[in-house]
């Protein structure tokens, strides 16, 4: 397949449009054996005479003259394509895809989620919910670009960033007697209701609270 320099291109439109190597040279601020080289090197990549001399004037050739014919729509697709990039990179436009539990998707993602739309109001935003294990395996995967769970997580294909600290609350009739300081130890000895490990990802945190218990060997 040919190759198409667009730098290339650029100086043969101009000497076409200038009638000289000369004049293309001040255009584009080359030196003439610059302007030359460039049209030696673009008619080689493209095996075809694209200039001619008719006099004193350069004009292109009949191959020449096909490619002026579609060098605007070459240089109007490449423009078109740049901004669209640019776009991406500078406007926020594009997709992202967060996968969270259902109580971080309720009670913390919302202010957050706000916030990037005014910042970036082209961006697609998509939010799944499910349990830890699952939103990793997704994040690992592809399927989903950052997920907000809950720790432990190790993974040596991602980056792993701890963003809040999320505390126990203990809850407890009114005349139950209670230490001050709430430890495994202490809720050992009570009966205890917890979380659903595999349904929510505070199931991860209970798993964490039931290690404690289980290492003060009781």
């Amino acid at each position: 397949m040919k190759s198409l320099n667009l730098d290339y291109l650029k100086t043969f439109v101009a000497v076409v449009e200038r009638g000289s190597f000369s004049a293309a040279a001040d255009h584009l601020r080359l030196t003439q054996p610059a302007v030359s080289l460039q049209i030696r090197q673009l008619e080689k990549s493209l095996g075809a005479v694209l200039i001619e001399r008719v006099g004193r004037v350069a004009r292109a050739t009949v191959a020449g003259e096909e490619l002026l014919a579609h060098a605007a729509g070459i240089d109007a697709a490449v423009t078109s394509a740049v901004t669209a990039v640019f776009r991406h990179a500078e406007e926020g436009v594009g997709r992202i895809r967060i996968g969270t539990g259902a109580t971080a998707c309720i009670f913390l993602l919302p202010p957050i989620l706000t916030n990037l739309r005014q910042r970036f109001p082209n961006l697609e935003i998509t939010v799944t919910t499910g349990n830890t294990a699952d939103i990793v395996k997704a994040v690992e995967g592809n399927i989903l670009d950052v997920g907000l769970v809950t720790m432990p997580v190790s993974s040596r294909s991602l980056h792993i960033a701890p963003v809040m600290d999320d505390e126990f609350v203990l809850v407890a009739p009114s005349g139950m007697q209670l230490p001050t300081r709430i430890t495994a130890a202490a809720l050992a000895t009570r009966p205890a209701f917890f979380s659903n490990a595999a349904a929510t990802p505070v199931g991860l945190q209970t798993n964490g609270l039931r290690g404690a218990v289980r290492s003060s060997g009781l």
